[in-house]
């Protein structure tokens, strides 16, 4: 085990691959077991049960909920007591949750595992594992949650398959026992026995912070501008990856043609991710969510324009959509110091995931009044919403941050 005595509290040295890969497997399950799970166990869940599809699937937003509520105090925790414990009590939870889900013998106690769940999401998803690979590694983490994100973004390519051979073996109850089982056994052992006790960030001149968040002036209008840019992103996304299926089929797709067309997607993210790693972390954070942003824009625009080439459309979607995922985890850390980076992740984190959770609502409310077209218009203005906010930001940080 790696020991760093809580009293040094100073920054990591020596190899970072055991840490990461430790923790891009957790994420890999931690994703994979929640997030991703009802795309492949939602509608065996329904015919095996009689419990109506809708509900089974808001129960993700139930969890998406839960995990936003629970969020600010999980950046404070990990600010307090460094990532370890949290990580660790994320296992426990997501364990409990699935365990409770094999078990469930009516809806609401389904629903209620789903609550479980939400709060080992806010515990144990990228948030969290950003924030303690800042209190392991300070400013320099940026080059590591690239690298966790790449490993994040294999959940889905992992999980549904794995999903698909549980269910076929065990039932969808046995799948959800076989993924508490994981966490127990693979995802538990590796945070309690890789990542190392001590992951408090250093504070400022060696004295801790008093308020420890205290934010003014051009500080203040940053933080408020990225938690709407993560809101209006969360909203985006979860109405893109509930629907986009949905959207291109009234578009005159087959089904078949619109699974296709999806799947350029995932690849895509991972090719952003491998991108910005590429970069070598040669240009400030801000210009990573720029890209990010913009690529996701015009993405969304030649969607909702009638763009001939739908397959562009997405992989540019797709792309900024993964560098996204680096961007908001490596600019608060630019803008306000490993110091403050985990309570103010775990504030930031909370509109986002609230978003998260009515996306799906919002997006089937806008499918069945306005229609895949108007549904797509308004996934174009939120996207380019969000550019703007970005040009918002970057006039709110650069006169304090000459780097950028």
């Amino acid at each position: 085990m790696n020991e760093v005595p809580a009293s040094a509290n100073q920054l990591l040295a020596g190899p970072r691959w055991p840490i990461i890969s430790a923790l891009g497997v957790v994420q890999i399950f931690a994703w994979g077991s929640s997030y991703y799970l009802l795309a492949v166990l939602a509608a065996p869940i329904a015919a095996d049960t009689g419990w109506p599809l809708a509900w089974i699937v808001g129960a993700l937003s139930i969890g998406l909920l839960a995990a936003g509520i629970v969020s600010p105090r999980v950046g404070d925790a990990i600010g307090q007591h460094g990532g370890r414990p949290v990580l660790t009590a994320a296992c426990l939870l997501l364990a409990a949750g699935l365990v409770i889900l094999a078990v469930a013998p009516s809806l609401w106690v389904f629903v209620a595992g789903w609550v479980v769940l939400g709060l080992g999401m806010g515990a144990g998803l990228y948030d969290a594992a950003f924030a303690t690979l800042s209190g392991y590694y300070g400013h320099s983490a940026r080059s590591a949650i690239t690298t966790l994100t790449l490993w994040g973004g294999f959940a889905s390519t992992v999980c549904w398959p794995l999903s698909a051979l549980f269910l076929e073996h065990w039932g969808w109850r046995g799948t959800c026992a076989a993924y508490a089982a994981i966490h127990l056994t693979i995802c538990l052992p590796l945070v309690v026995l890789v990542l190392p006790r001590n992951g408090k960030p250093k504070p400022l001149g060696g004295v801790r912070e008093t308020p420890r968040l205290a934010l003014y002036g051009h500080e203040r209008r940053a933080y408020l501008t990225m938690m709407a840019i993560m809101v209006l992103a969360g909203l985006g996304v979860t109405i893109v990856s509930v629907h986009l299926l949905t959207l291109l089929q009234q578009r005159g797709f087959s089904l078949a043609e619109a699974v296709a067309l999806g799947a350029l997607i995932g690849p895509a993210q991972v090719a952003g991710r491998i991108g910005e790693m590429v970069s070598g972390g040669r240009h400030h954070p801000f210009w990573t969510l720029a890209i990010a942003t913009a690529l996701g824009a015009a993405g969304m625009t030649m969607l909702a324009s009638g763009f001939p080439v739908i397959g562009l459309s997405l992989v540019l979607y797709g792309a900024g959509n993964g560098i996204f995922s680096i961007a908001k985890g490596a600019l608060p850390l630019a803008l306000f110091g490993p110091a403050r980076y985990a309570p103010i992740m775990g504030r930031l984190a909370r509109p986002g995931l609230i978003a998260q959770a009515v996306g799906p609502t919002v997006g089937a409310l806008l499918l069945s009044v306005a229609g895949a077209d108007q549904t797509l218009i308004m996934l174009a203005a939120l996207a380019l919403a969000n550019l703007a906010l970005v040009a918002l930001l970057w006039g709110s940080t650069s006169r304090g941050n000459p780097a950028i």
